[in-house]
């Protein structure tokens, strides 16, 4: 049996409590030490890690490579205690020319590519470290940052890097934490460090004058910046917002008038391979009518060929499609969340950034100076001795060969100290030349002058702010201006104009029939010459209305409740089955039914009526509605509903009532408004108006007679008067129905 004196500390903790204090520790622990860089040298751990453990293994960009599974394997054993391949991935990207804007690694071997392929296993590649990465590590021997005990207490690893490189703007940030994240998008150092020169001489700017300099981003994949300075400003100011980055194109001229387009650069962080799928996938789902064809014909530099359907296409329009449509733009966010010198994370706008990174380097450049300073007294104080043996050199040489205890009475002689004697003990006898006298004694001069430069530097915060300055433009000429890795890839282009793209872009145009049964089920069935007869519907249901149509066409219903409401043609369900209820795609109330329902034409106007007899002309135009609720424009009196929507396209109107009263009046009586009850078109002592028709007087009013018979009547003298007549009775022959037909 087990003591149960072993069984250790036992207490009553509120499971509750015992759950928060665990789950805050591990916040804290992905916060800091996992997803969030530290604002001065803009690593995260692992980043960090990694480069030191280069810079141990002496993997300087003059040294030759090493293989990164020796470098993984140093970063597991002695910093970073987690998998393999999370050390390895972190590596990749430090070293990918696509994802980095200055990388910090050098890598050598297949390190993957822009359409999204994996790097080659750790055995098979090999890396060094970059300029930059050379720059970010300037000074780490030098006292210039703490350094801290690692997880097995058996090495020591820096907190931050002394960082000379502005690391966090230059190449960006992303990670997310638990309740927080960040996302911080590269830019170019040549635009940082002017910032930075401006901000050492003007500490007190606004974030604007510093903005100014920094008109947005710059990724390492180029792209085109359309977002406005405004919005840029408003973005660095607050440390939160998002920048639109479109993918860099051109339009090449083809013989016989064609033209194709090519896209030269893609926005960051978009796999070229998943991009041209994507767009393939749309061309097959005929959702591009405007493009033809995508070919990839990559090389070393991006080249994806768009051909236009026909040359007639206008490139902007198709090219704003695929924007709308596809990753050819992205919009990538900006969230400066990162954790500040203390350890405490934060949102932080563009100066607190700037200013957070120059604090950092004046302590590295006091920190640094101090250990000079020391070490330059420390080789002066051994001078001094030697250049004692000189002056004294037979007493020396006498002391060292006679005396039982020389150190002892060289100190007391001439009032050396311990480290001064052992230094004179271990000279070699060939130091003792007279030149060797001459170079010591011009060596303490040097380090007194130099000695003295440090002490002015540190005692002078406006001669360390000007060493800053000289530092930053010295980071400028190294790897800004016009070098091949300073030059800015992203170009920054003004906010787009709306383009507006045609209905008849978005859909492939084919004409349709839209069949539509009593009971509301629609459909679209292909082509125009359609055999009514033959079609098919749900049992107890019966065909109403068959309309021919384009897929680019806009179908307008006019329900009894006096609104319009339109429906994309190109969207109806197909024909192979029996439709779908129209109910489901518009908000038609059960209580009313469809009047009308027609395909919309450009300047055709309609004429509208409810059942009490009044009504208006409606421009065509302004029926359109832009949501499924609908747009009312007829509103039917107390009792009544509409009952009339016919096109408006001749001289003379007709109305016949339920009581078979007839009444025809010149079309120009019936004003032209745009909402509203109407005007009184004809008078019923019982009953409503039944149906009404538009036609041409020269031409006679015409009505069906059974299914295959049309009668005209010319002579319409007897039922013409002015609007808001009661009529006549109908003319013989006239349908029992009370319809035109």
């Amino acid at each position: 049996m087990s003591d149960p004196g072993f069984a250790g500390e036992i207490r009553d903790v509120d499971f509750a409590d015992a759950l928060g204090e665990r789950y805050l520790s591990y916040a804290l622990s992905t916060i800091m030490s996992r997803s969030l860089p530290d604002v001065r040298d803009g690593l995260k751990p692992v980043h960090r890690r990694i480069l030191h453990a280069m810079q141990q293994l002496r993997l300087d960009p003059a040294s030759g490579y090493k293989k990164c599974a020796r470098v993984v394997g140093d970063v597991i054993g002695k910093y970073h205690p987690h998998g393999e391949l999370a050390v390895y991935d972190a590596l990749v990207r430090l070293a990918q020319e696509f994802s980095q804007r200055y990388p910090l690694v050098d890598g050598q071997g297949n390190f993957g590519n822009v359409d999204g392929d994996n790097a080659a296993a750790m055995r098979y590649t090999e890396s060094r470290l970059s300029a930059v990465a050379a720059a970010m590590l300037e000074g780490l021997d030098e006292d210039s940052v703490d350094f801290r005990s690692t997880y097995d207490g058996e090495e020591e690893e820096p907190l931050v890097l002394p960082a000379r490189f502005p690391n966090l703007l230059a190449n960006g940030s992303a990670g997310i934490a638990v309740g927080m994240a960040t996302s911080i998008p590269p830019h170019n150092v040549g635009e940082l460090c002017a910032a930075l020169q401006h901000l050492i001489d003007q500490p007190n700017c606004a974030v604007p004058e510093l903005a100014a300099h920094l008109p947005g981003p710059d990724f390492p994949t180029g792209g085109v910046l359309v977002e406005s300075a405004e919005a840029v400003a408003e973005a660095y100011a607050t440390g939160r917002g998002s920048f639109r980055l479109r993918a860099r194109w051109e339009r090449e001229t083809q013989p016989h008038g064609l033209y194709q387009i090519v896209v030269t650069e893609i926005p960051y962080q978009v796999q070229k391979g998943k991009l041209v799928e994507r767009i393939a996938a749309l061309l097959a789902e005929r959702k591009l009518p405007l493009l033809a064809d995508v070919r990839d014909e990559s090389a070393s530099e991006i080249r994806l060929v768009l051909e236009p359907r026909n040359r007639n296409v206008d490139a902007d329009v198709l090219m704003e499609q695929l924007f709308r449509t596809t990753d050819l733009e992205t919009r990538v966010p900006l969230n400066m969340n990162v954790l500040d010198a203390a350890g405490v994370p934060r949102v932080m706008n563009l100066k607190e950034v700037l200013q957070a990174f120059l604090d950092h380097r004046r302590e590295v450049l006091q920190r640094r100076s101090r250990h000079r300073l020391a070490a330059v007294a420390r080789r002066m104080e051994v001078l001094r001795g030697l250049v004692i043996v000189y002056v004294n050199l037979d007493e020396v040489i006498r002391i060292i060969r006679e005396e039982d205890d020389p150190k002892a009475e060289m100190m007391a002689r001439w009032d050396l100290t311990e480290v001064q004697v052992e230094a004179i003990l271990n000279m070699r006898l060939r130091s003792l030349r007279r030149l060797e006298e001459i170079a010591l004694r011009k060596e303490l001069e040097q380090l007194g002058t130099e000695a003295g430069g440090l002490e002015a530097l540190l005692a002078s915060p406006k001669r360390q702010w000007r060493a800053l300055a000289k530092e930053v433009a010295g980071i400028a000429a190294e790897f800004g201006g016009d070098t091949p890795l300073g030059r800015r890839r992203t170009l920054i282009g003004a906010a787009p104009a709306e383009v507006e793209i045609p209905v008849a872009a978005l859909v492939e145009r084919e004409p349709v029939t839209v069949l539509c049964s009593e009971k509301g089920w629609i459909r679209a069935i292909k082509g125009h010459n359609v055999n009514l007869a033959e079609q098919k519907y749900k049992e107890g249901d019966a065909p109403r209305f068959a309309i021919q149509a384009e897929t680019t066409d806009r179908l307008v219903v006019f329900g009894s409740n006096g609104r319009f409401y339109t429906l994309a043609v190109g969207r109806l369900p197909g024909g192979r089955g029996q439709g779908e209820p129209l109910r489901l795609m518009i908000d038609l109330p059960n209580e009313h039914d469809i009047i009308s329902m027609f395909a919309h034409r450009p300047g055709l106007k309609l004429l509208v009526a409810a059942q009490d007899g009044r009504g208006f002309l409606i421009d065509g135009d302004e029926a359109l509605a832009q949501t499924r609720s609908g747009k009312q424009v007829l509103t039917p009196g107390a009792d009544a509903t509409a009952a009339v929507c016919v096109p408006a396209e001749g001289d003379t109107v007709a109305f016949v009532g339920d009581n078979r009263r007839m009444l025809v009046v010149d079309l120009a009586e019936i004003p032209e408004m745009a909402r509203g009850r109407g005007v009184i078109l004809q008078r019923f002592r019982s009953g409503g108006l039944a149906d009404a028709k538009v036609f041409r007087l020269a031409e006679g009013l015409s009505w069906r007679q059974g299914e295959n018979r049309t009668r005209t009547e010319f002579d319409l003298t007897p039922w013409r008067s002015a609007r808001g007549g009661a009529g006549r009775s109908v003319p013989q022959g006239f349908p029992r129905s009370g319809k035109f037909g």
